[in-house]
């Protein structure tokens, strides 16, 4: 594979085992939100109007920022009807094919989040709870997250036609092949 798309694959597959990992502890974070929310409700007798609506927006993001770390380290659900009694070089060929059509919707997806994040932006929109916090942080969270889909998307694109073609860009793969080479 040309070196340009190697050097994709591993700033994209470093980027977002960075984002991965860090977002991975926002969970404690909610945790501790609904804990307090809990507490001041049920001892102080003081609910919060923030911290079911906090909390949301924390599982967003976690989630779709966490979504490329998922996709990297291949912990989306498949279904697997026929596909692990298909070689390995058709099993690439078919998750190219597929995380093509991946693409396509992240692209589209995404288009729609900057957009609404435009509108969110310039209008100051905010969210219609006695709380009204505005909306561009979270929607600008959630394009984020979407585009780092859309770029690990096209970094697996790229994995799936090397491996169809028998050759790895995996980190840990390229590694061991150039320690056998030397």
């Amino acid at each position: 594979m040309p070196r340009i798309i190697t050097l994709y694959v591993r700033w994209v597959d470093a980027f977002n085992r960075v984002v991965g990992r860090i977002v991975m502890f926002m969970i404690f974070v909610m945790i501790g939100v609904l804990l307090y929310a809990s507490v001041s409700r049920t001892a102080f007798n003081a609910p919060l109007i923030w911290s079911i609506e906090v909390s949301q927006f924390m599982l967003a993001a976690y989630y779709l920022l966490g979504g490329a770390y998922a996709m990297q380290m291949g912990a989306h659900v498949r279904m697997d009807l026929f596909y692990s009694r298909w070689s390995d070089r058709t099993r690439a060929w078919v998750d190219a094919l597929t995380i093509l059509l991946l693409i396509v919707f992240l692209g589209a997806l995404l288009a729609g989040g900057i957009s609404s994040t435009e509108y969110a932006l310039r209008y100051g929109e905010k969210s219609y709870t006695s709380w009204a916090p505005r909306l561009a942080p979270i929607k600008i969270v959630m394009t984020f997250g979407v585009f780092l889909m859309l770029l690990q998307s096209v970094s697996t694109l790229f994995k799936d036609i090397a491996r169809a073609r028998g050759v790895s860009l995996d980190r840990a793969d390229a590694s061991v092949e150039r320690g056998a080479g030397e």
